[in-house]
């Protein structure tokens, strides 16, 4: 039999290392088959990984086999073309995830683009995005290791306990030099980021109801409570779900007051400022705006802003909400003499 050449042999242990990853166990005459060498030659190259670190162990059985475990050191690892790209885009996005992560991810990003061929290389550098949900300039980050935390008390269904810091609260989730507050207690169901912050999703046992959490504001107690029993989610995903509590909205991402009118305002003046509204031309100067808001007088005001004549479409709720805001400026303004 001639001589296996460098080339030959290192094509092989890549081969070799991609199928252990592609599945758990592989019996070792089945891996000589693949590969198309003898089950000698297997045992051979299962050697050669791991002296550069790979963790393989040795299966017991009728027919034998190996398995890639994880191993206490993390070994050079093996990706295709589309992963590899992959991993350098998802490593972009990491840097605007508020999660204390950025540095690492940069210095991970610029390792994987070094090491890539020229022609991913290409690939990675011709993507150019913009990740629109990126953290505010100045945010608290989440620990990371909060995060994981919270991850493992999700996959175990164990109850958090934790204290919480408001926006007016000091650093240890108490108010003033009150007394230390009991634990609060959620039963975690997601771990969401949004707008470059991490949010607790789960079941709040003492109010019977659905809360969700800034991490960076939580201080995990130790131990987690109980295990519990995971509730369906209501009306969807838990991202659809977080965006609700955003709009006040129990369980849907919409928002719970709409209205429409025409505006007095041509339809390039107003797109700008409405978010996800609606709007329509109705006539050279004016526009028709559908628009949501979490109370009727929030709406009012909203709509109020663009400093315009406007006719309400309905429906009812929102006409009475104007009333109530004419009222308060009127009030506002008191009895004092018009401005010229």
């Amino acid at each position: 039999m001639p001589t296996t050449s460098a080339t030959a042999t290192s094509g092989r242990l890549l081969a070799l290392l991609s199928l252990l990853q592609a599945r758990r166990d592989w019996p070792g005459a089945l891996l000589a088959h693949r590969l198309d060498v003898s089950p000698r030659t297997v045992r051979r190259d299962v050697d050669r990984l791991r002296e550069i670190g790979y963790p393989i162990h040795a299966t017991k059985g009728p027919d034998g086999g190996y398995r890639l475990d994880a191993g206490d050191d993390l070994p050079p690892l093996l990706f295709d073309d589309d992963q590899a790209v992959a991993l350098a885009v998802a490593l972009r996005i990491a840097v605007t995830a508020g999660a204390g992560i950025e540095e690492g991810a940069a210095r991970a990003l610029a390792t994987v683009r070094q090491v890539m061929p020229a022609r991913l290389r290409r690939r990675v550098d011709a993507l150019r995005f913009t990740t629109a949900e990126r953290a505010p300039h100045g945010a608290p980050q989440a620990d990371v290791r909060l995060l994981v935390a919270v991850s493992t008390a999700i996959r175990a269904r164990e109850e958090l306990r934790f204290d919480y810091r408001g926006p007016t609260t000091g650093g240890d989730g108490a108010e003033g030099a009150d007394a230390p507050r009991p634990a609060r207690r959620v039963q975690p169901h997601h771990l969401v980021a949004r707008s470059g912050r991490w949010y607790v999703l789960g079941w709040d046992p003492e109010r019977a109801d659905w809360r969700s959490f800034r991490a960076d504001r939580m201080t995990l107690r130790i131990p987690n409570g109980p295990r519990f029993s995971p509730r369906e989610l209501p009306g969807g995903d838990a991202a659809t779900v977080l965006a609700a509590r955003f709009k006040g909205s129990a369980d849907s991402d919409r928002w719970p007051c709409t209205g429409e009118v025409v505006l007095d305002r041509p339809v390039a003046e107003v797109v700008p400022f409405v978010g996800d509204g609606l709007v329509e031309p109705d006539g050279p100067e004016r526009c028709r705006v559908r628009l949501g808001s979490w109370s009727w007088p929030a709406l009012a005001a909203a709509l109020a802003r663009f400093d315009a004549d406007l006719d309400v479409i309905g429906p009812p709720e929102l006409r009475r909400a104007f009333a109530e805001l004419s009222r308060r400026a009127a009030r506002a303004a008191g009895p004092g003499d018009e401005a010229d």
